[in-house]
């Protein structure tokens, strides 16, 4: 399901949504924890990127983990080995990571969404700390899921 559509490895396809949204929640979310005032405003774009972007992480996850099998079926080794060996450990956190960040990021939007509805400060705060430390970190690790992905792909390592 995840190797191949008409001949080309479905990764190649789908990683880019992945590159976007998961970028996007990050920003969006600690928007969304941070400025209180906007939350009635973007509520809606934050929880759909927190369904979207954690699914487009996990499909890019296993569609990479085809494509990876497909090429040791193929006698890939060596150097180009290694490269990927560490794209594929990035991209497994980067998936773990945006899952969370999703996860959190939804709460909140659900918590906050009614009219009126308002978190005790301690709640809010505790909030926006976790979402700020887990959309850094998910920044982080989709910044280095890119970045060796196209090292393997391009070579200028």
């Amino acid at each position: 399901m995840f190797d191949q559509v008409n001949g080309l490895p479905v990764h190649i396809l789908v990683l880019h949504a992945a590159v976007i949204f998961v970028p996007l929640l990050a920003l969006g979310s600690i928007v969304y924890a941070l400025v209180a005032r906007w939350r009635a405003k973007i509520g809606w774009a934050v929880a759909l990127l927190a369904v979207v972007a954690p699914i487009s992480a996990v499909v890019s996850k296993l569609s990479g983990t085809e494509l990876y099998n497909r090429l040791l079926d193929n006698g890939m080794s060596g150097p180009g080995k290694v490269i990927l060996d560490d794209h594929m450990n990035y991209g497994t956190i980067t998936m773990w990571l945006s899952i969370a960040l999703g996860v959190v990021s939804l709460v909140l939007v659900v918590l906050t969404s009614r009219a009126g509805a308002a978190l005790p400060k301690l709640a809010d705060i505790a909030f926006a700390v976790v979402i700020v430390v887990l959309a850094a970190v998910t920044g982080y690790y989709i910044f280095n899921t890119g970045d060796t992905g196209a090292n393997a792909v391009w070579g200028t390592y």
